[in-house]
């Protein structure tokens, strides 16, 4: 999990909820008054099946959640070797009150894993808004033997934030992954890693930053 996130200069970038004193106009501490609207595009990919994954913007509009029923990688024993990758593309409306803009400042990801000895389980997300000439990707592995609760932080500093470009809707483009290997000391054995759970829903939380647009 060590390391920076690097950004493209038209990447969405990502930082920690633990954040140091900073200018109240890049908080999202302190979000416009009006509410956001985030409406799902397009969704698409084997670990979120139609019907499988759903946005929700939270009351104070910093932070919105999508929460996974159906994502799962599995390998090992007799799974399907396609089994072992899955992935889910969400592209976002995200419609913010007029003279703000925002940067996506967090991402917190939680579920479910069962690693056999030997086995690896990968989750990896990169984020960009529509007409980003490149995407930054970040990576969180666990090993096996593991079988609990999973959580991964993507993170950098507020000096890098990158905002949506003001006065232009742009979709803001989230593709996720699990990558699961049953690795050589237990193949025979099933291992898995999941955005969901036996006993309820999974969700990840994206927390956002705002600023005010300059006047024209």
């Amino acid at each position: 999990m060590a390391g920076g996130l690097l950004m493209s200069a038209a990447a969405a970038a990502l930082l920690t909820a633990a954040i140091p004193a900073h200018n109240p106009s890049t908080s999202f501490e302190d979000p416009p008054p009006d509410k956001i609207v985030i409406k799902v595009a397009t969704v698409n990919g084997s670990g979120c099946p139609q019907g499988t994954a759903a946005v929700a913007v939270s009351a104070d509009n910093t932070a919105f959640t999508v929460t996974y029923s159906d994502y799962l990688a599995q390998a090992g024993g007799n799974s399907d070797p396609t089994a072992s990758r899955k992935n889910c593309q969400l592209s976002l409306l995200v419609h913010v009150p007029q003279g703000f803009t925002y940067a996506i400042a967090s991402a917190d990801y939680r579920g479910f894993a069962s690693l056999r000895p030997g086995a690896t389980g990968t989750q990896r997300a990169s984020y960009y808004f529509q007409g980003s000439p490149s995407t930054a990707f970040r990576t969180h592995t666990f090993s096996g033997p593991h079988d609990d609760n999973w959580q991964a932080t993507d993170e950098t500093d507020w000096a890098q934030l990158v905002y949506a470009p003001c006065g232009v809707q742009r979709n803001f483009n989230i593709n996720t992954e699990l990558r699961v290997s049953a690795g050589s000391t237990a193949p025979d054995q099933v291992s898995f890693m999941a955005m969901d759970s036996t006993d309820g829903d999974i969700s990840t939380t994206y927390h956002m930053a705002w600023k005010e647009c300059p006047e024209d």
